[in-house]
Formats: C-alpha cells, sequence, structure tokens
C-alpha cells in the first residue's frame, strides 16, 4: 500500500491508496450482476464503493492492488413504502448505495416533512448505505439497526434478496425486518460476500418537541463521573438519542470555520484577525475540557421533564443548555445587531458556529465538520465531497470500549501518553455513548498530506495506538483497509472462519478481497476457455 499524492486514482485522506486497474459505473443491478459474472470469468476482483467518501478509513482504496473499482453512485433510487390498503405512507424507504445522507434528507423535506433519519456528522454527500454497511454511528443510535430486507448480488453472481423481500409484491417485505429462519443480513455488514443493491431504511417521524442538549463539564477530573451520569440518562430514556462527548481539541476544530466566517464575512474582518479572535469565542462555547451534545425528544411535557431532572442529575458536574431553532434566532438576532460590542460579536459568532451542528442532533445533515478541515487545511474553494483533493490528513483509531467512566478516562490517558510518544500531544476525541451498554470512541489524527514524512509519522503512530487498544484487551469497531493486516494477525483463526463463510457465497474472492476477511494472495487470472 502505496504512500500518495492527489492525483492517484484512489487518493484518499488517510495518504495511503492502492494501484487500482481502472473503475466503472454500472447504471442498475443487472449490470452490477453482469459485471461479477465477468469478473469471475477473467478472476478480476472488484472493490465496490457507494460514493467513495468513508473519510478516515480508506475511501475508495482498496485492500488488494490491481482491483476495478465498482461506482455505485448510479443506484440511487429513493421509494417509500406505502400502505397500498390506506394509501398512508410507512416510515420505511427502499433506497440504493447511492442515495447520500442530503439527498434523502432534501426528499423527505419535500415530500414527507414530517418524517427524518439518523444523520451522520460527516458530510451531506455521504451514502447512507454505505456508513450503515460499516457500522457507522449516527446522532440517533448505530446506523446497523436503521438497515434491513438487503438485496445482495454476492460473489457468485446470484441475487440475494434477505428477509422477507425474498418474498415477490409481499407488504412484509419492507416493514417486517426479522424474516424467517437466520437472519442473514449480519453477514452483509462490515463483509465482503457480496455487492449491496438496495436496503429498507428506517425513517423517524418528528416528535412534537425537539430540544438539543449541550452540556460542558466543569472540571476535567469528573470526566468518569460525567460518562457514568449520562450512561443512567441513557439507560432510563431521559435522553434517547447518541450522547457525542468531545475534547476540548474536537471541539474548537469543529467551531472554528464557522466562527472566523462570521468575523470575516459580518464584521469585514481580515483573516488574521479573525482567526486571533476565534480562540476567544470558542472558549465562551466550550470553556471546559470535555463538551457534549445530545437531544430530547417528545412531548412538551416529556422534555421538560427529562430537561428538569437532567439538569438536577448535572448539577455540580455540568453546565446544562437546551437548544432550539428558536432560541438560536433570537439570540442571534440580538447578539448580532449589537455586534460592534465585544461580548455581543464573540456570541454571535458562537451562535453563527453551533447553528448547523446542534441540528445534527435532530436529523439534520451539514457540511459544517468537513468544511472546518478544509478551511484548516486552506482549500475552502472545494466543497465536502472534495476533501480529499485538498492536503488534508486523517486517520481514525475508533476502539470499542465498555460503558465504564472510570476505565474510559484511563484509556483516553493511555492514547494521549501514546500519540506523544509517536507523533504529537494533540488528539481529537469524541466519546459516543450509542446504546444503553455500549461506547464508541472516535479518535482522529489529523495530518498534512503534502509533507511524505509526516504522513509516515501519523501512520506509525495510529499502528502503535492499534497495538495499546489490542494491548488492553480491546478492539475497534470500525477498521481503516490498511489496518486489516494486523487486525487479521491478532486473531487469524477468526478470520479463517470468516473466508470459510465468505466461499459459500464468493467462491472465487472477487468482492473486495482482504476487507473484513483474511489477507488473500492475489488471484491469478483464469485462463480462457479450451476450443476443443
Amino acid at each position: 500500500m502505496a504512500y500518495t499524492q492527489s492525483d492517484h486514482p484512489s487518493n484518499n485522506i488517510t495518504g495511503r491508496a492502492t494501484d487500482v486497474r481502472g473503475q466503472v459505473r454500472p447504471a442498475c443491478v443487472r449490470d452490477v450482476i453482469k459485471l461479477v459474472r465477468a469478473a469471475r470469468e477473467n478472476g478480476t476482483p472488484l472493490y465496490p464503493f457507494s460514493t467513495g467518501l468513508n473519510f478516515g478509513y480508506g475511501g475508495k482504496s482498496p485492500t488488494m492492488a490491481g482491483s476495478l473499482l465498482v461506482d455505485l453512485g448510479a443506484l440511487n433510487s429513493i421509494r417509500m413504502t406505502v400502505d397500498k390498503r390506506n394509501g398512508r405512507v410507512l416510515p420505511v424507504a427502499v433506497i440504493g448505495p447511492g442515495v447520500t445522507q442530503g439527498a434523502l434528507y432534501d426528499f423527505l423535506e419535500e415530500h414527507h416533512p414530517n418524517l427524518t433519519f439518523n444523520v451522520t456528522g460527516s458530510a451531506r454527500a455521504t451514502s447512507i448505505i454505505g456508513n450503515a454497511l460499516d457500522r457507522g454511528v449516527g446522532y440517533f443510535g448505530p446506523r446497523k439497526e436503521d438497515l434491513f430486507g438487503l438485496a445482495v448480488v454476492c460473489g457468485n453472481g446470484k441475487l440475494l434478496r434477505t428477509g422477507f423481500r425474498r418474498l415477490k409484491r409481499s407488504p412484509l417485505g419492507t416493514s417486517n425486518p426479522y424474516g424467517l429462519g437466520p437472519i442473514l443480513d449480519g453477514l452483509f455488514f462490515q463483509s465482503n460476500f457480496g455487492i449491496v443493491v438496495s436496503a429498507c431504511f428506517r425513517l423517524v417521524p418528528k416528535r412534537p418537541r425537539q430540544v438539543a442538549l449541550s452540556l460542558s463539564l466543569r472540571r476535567e477530573e469528573d470526566l468518569p463521573a460525567f460518562i457514568d451520569e449520562l450512561a443512567n440518562c441513557k439507560r432510563e430514556g431521559l435522553i434517547e438519542s447518541v450522547t457525542h462527548i468531545a475534547n476540548r481539541a474536537r471541539t474548537h476544530a469543529t467551531l472554528a470555520y464557522g466562527v472566523t466566517r462570521y468575523l470575516e464575512e459580518e464584521c469585514a474582518y481580515t483573516p488574521e484577525r479573525a482567526f486571533g479572535e476565534a480562540e476567544s469565542v470558542m472558549d465562551l462555547i466550550a470553556p471546559g475540557e470535555w463538551a457534549s451534545l445530545g437531544a430530547i425528544t417528545g412531548t412538551r411535557a416529556q422534555v421538560k421533564a427529562n430537561l428538569a431532572e437532567i439538569r438536577k442529575r448535572m448539577k455540580g458536574l455540568a453546565r446544562v443548555r437546551p437548544i432550539t431553532h428558536q432560541l438560536l434566532d433570537t439570540a442571534y438576532a440580538v447578539a448580532h445587531k449589537l455586534r460592534f460590542i465585544p461580548v455581543a460579536r464573540a456570541n454571535a459568532a458562537a451562535i453563527a458556529a453551533i447553528r448547523p451542528l446542534h441540528t445534527l442532533a435532530l436529523g439534520v445533515p451539514t457540511d459544517a465538520a468537513i468544511d472546518n478541515l478544509l478551511w484548516k487545511f486552506g482549500r475552502t474553494d472545494l466543497n465536502a465531497a472534495q476533501l480529499d483533493q485538498s492536503n488534508c490528513g486523517l486517520l481514525f483509531i475508533n476502539p470499542a470500549l465498555p460503558l465504564d467512566g472510570a476505565f474510559v478516562a484511563k484509556f483516553i490517558d493511555e492514547m494521549k501518553k501514546t500519540a506523544a510518544r509517536h507523533y504529537h500531544d494533540t488528539l481529537y476525541i469524541t466519546i459516543n455513548i450509542e446504546t444503553p451498554t455500549s461506547l464508541v470512541a472516535v479518535i482522529n489524527l489529523l495530518f498534512d498530506r503534502s509533507n511524505l514524512e509526516g504522513v509516515k509519522r501519523a501512520h506509525f503512530c495510529a499502528d502503535r495506538m492499534l497495538d495499546k487498544i489490542h494491548a488492553m484487551g480491546l478492539e475497534v469497531y470500525r477498521a481503516r483497509a490498511d489496518m486489516m493486516a494486523a487486525i487479521v494477525r491478532r486473531d487469524p483463526h477468526y478470520w479463517a472462519l470468516i473466508h470459510s463463510l465468505k466461499t459459500r457465497l464468493d467462491p472465487d474472492g472477487i468482492i473486495a478481497p482482504g476487507r473484513y476477511d483474511a489477507q488473500p494472495a492475489a488471484p491469478s487470472p483464469k485462463p480462457p476457455p479450451s476450443r476443443s
């Protein structure tokens, strides 16, 4: 796997890419079937991707060199589920891998504004199916829980429909997520058994009252107690959303561009002056080392009661601030009008930066996080989908962790020590309480890809962090393409079993060889058939 510059066909922000033999873009499911069958004949490894924006995990760069990239972006249909008896629209959409979270949001706002869905903090142009299949985590919960009833072109060239979608014209196909017999959906999450060409995706009816919840930890030493109390709030249903807890570096990095843009555009600041004032503005938003974002939804009475209970539990631990569109609009109008006063200007800039981010917790996708990266690396001329064209370097090291505050605090300390020894002192960390019993961490290493030595140092540091994760008896919950060899080495018998399952559905091993799988040798092209 080579270190790359931006002109490589599988270029991505990890700074590593694999040589490919070309790229194709099937227009329909039939084209995908033909492609897979042809690949079986000539032994061509295929590497499918939805939009190629798997930022920080390898993008569309294959694990095996010489693969043919398969762009599924044209499979972008959205079909709502309708009860034929009464014409009522059900909260399930059948979507293709080319459907992005921005496209689905716009579609729902136009045609079904009473519905929303589980969004992630990545770009609007990212694929819903692609992220869900890699077990991404949204603001409402793990995306895996949103997907069922898959249509898959397996490596044997056959089309498989899971669950009750196998029943033609059955109303169960898009309503019952379980089917009869073994649930096969799980075989295609974080696997390379086939190419998912459509799936049922759960939507969420909008609640009468929706409030984003910002919590700022007062003292860093209280992080274990803060996590444990937030976990209790999750278990007891006080906070139904995923609770995102970000460190100061992550929070400031996410807000910096919004703050400076406001100061430049609304206050006529030079970029230098805006940058200089931005730090004090961000200290106003997130003064402590850790800040959290979640959501409370329900009836007005339910939200009021839950908020009162959360305030009671967090007293002395964290500052609790409910955020609504109305509150932001009113506060911004006043602060913006008085922006000639330093405190008012700081508040207006803070609200301008917060506005798109707080709505993530309410189901509104935004490019804000990616725009901040583009700004940091001097490429505000690019849109979020073009991040790979910048010099931004980003590696994710994302472990699953026990939902135990003391353990999490110890783990973070170990990660900081490892990074300081091998790379630098700045880690961008988010801790996500995703379910009542599970927690995952998202750790970013940022670097400049134009500096080859810096790229190598970042990868060396990321490798050492993975070693430490394994030494602590843990594992990542999502893997970059370049870390698969190290993961397989840790438990070769398990991954050999996974590979044996693959051979039943992909007997020639042509679908994404080595991705979430044992690391095979390159397949040899099949000889042409005899003419005798």
